[in-house]
């Protein structure tokens, strides 16, 4: 079965998102917020439903929409963080080996014959990620995060297709299983490689950038109650200014967000360059990095020539 031949979601999602302006409103309602693009993005995930491809440097918000989607929808998210070497057994399933071989015993010890139905079957299978958002009972599609693809290889991308294309996934021990209520799929991916264009083709793609100090400001506000928006402004502007240094590691909104609460913890009203130097380490993760930035100088990193 191809997208285009698939149904559109479900009456219960649809009365949930009639419309990207809702999606937005309601994104925003649980401090995630999203520009239009980003909301349009997601809206056509779960109305078409397709997979969507959400790429943007690390600390962008790439797993946060997911979760923030799952959230919405008032549905179970389902995580497969993917890593190198990852395979269909921490993926998709396996079998219980262990308890199969106490059944076998088992069964010899009882002097009978133990059908290799039975002995595959749901017993003992062990459910992963993949399957579990497959299988997921409903009323509304689980949200499957397939987070940092990237750092899989070829064949695990391939190994997705299926997926990907049919919302089934085949387990040679059991046949081919369909999703009735097929998962909303969000893949990540921090570019570290490129993906291969049969994955991409089966996706929407949307890229995520560094929100501008505006919006950065709303976002650690949301995350840190009682923050003080000077406070907020001032380390935004400053996050801002260090990812323009050749950093190893630039700050992402999760570093922003740590910053902030950590300076606001210390009674910090305002970012000034003591302060600043004091409390580095909540940004910058690397000594070079921190170096790099302080050969700056921290009149420039907080920038001393604000109003």
């Amino acid at each position: 079965m191809s997208l285009a031949s698939r149904s559109g979601a479900p009456p219960a999602v649809e009365a949930l998102v009639p419309d990207v302006g809702t999606l937005a409103d309601a994104l925003e309602g649980v401090d995630y917020l999203v520009d239009e693009g980003l909301a349009t993005a997601l809206f056509l995930a779960v109305r078409l439903p397709q997979p969507v491809l959400l790429e943007g440097e690390a600390g962008v918000g790439k797993t946060e929409a997911a979760k923030a989607l799952a959230g919405v929808l008032d549905t179970p998210l389902i995580r497969l963080q993917c890593y190198e070497g990852i395979d269909v057994a921490e993926a998709l399933y396996e079998w219980n080996y262990p308890r199969q071989l106490l059944g076998i015993r088992l069964a010899e010890a009882q002097d009978r014959n133990l059908d290799e139905r039975e002995l595959f079957g749901e017993a003992y299978l062990v459910r992963r990620p993949l399957l579990q958002a497959v299988e997921h009972p409903g009323p509304r599609p689980a949200v499957l995060l397939v987070d940092e693809l990237d750092r899989a290889d070829d064949e695990f991308e391939a190994f997705l297709l299926e997926l990907l294309a049919e919302s089934a996934v085949t387990v040679p021990e059991v046949g081919t299983i369909r999703a009735s209520h097929p998962p909303v799929v969000v893949l990540t991916s921090n570019r570290t490689r490129d993906l291969a264009d049969a994955l991409k083709r089966r996706c929407l793609y949307h890229w995520i950038d560094y929100p501008d100090p505006g919006r950065a400001t709303e976002i650690v506000r949301r995350r840190v109650p009682g923050s003080a928006r000077p406070l907020a402004l001032d380390v935004a502007g400053a996050v801002t200014r260090l990812r323009s240094l050749e950093v190893q590691k630039p700050p992402g909104m999760a570093e922003t967000i740590d910053w902030v609460a950590a300076l606001t913890l210390l009674g910090v009203e305002r970012l000034d360059a003591g302060a600043a130097e004091r409390t580095l380490g909540s940004v910058l993760k690397y000594r070079e990095d921190a170096e790099l930035a302080l050969a700056r100088g921290t009149a420039w990193l907080v920038g001393a020539d604000r109003a």
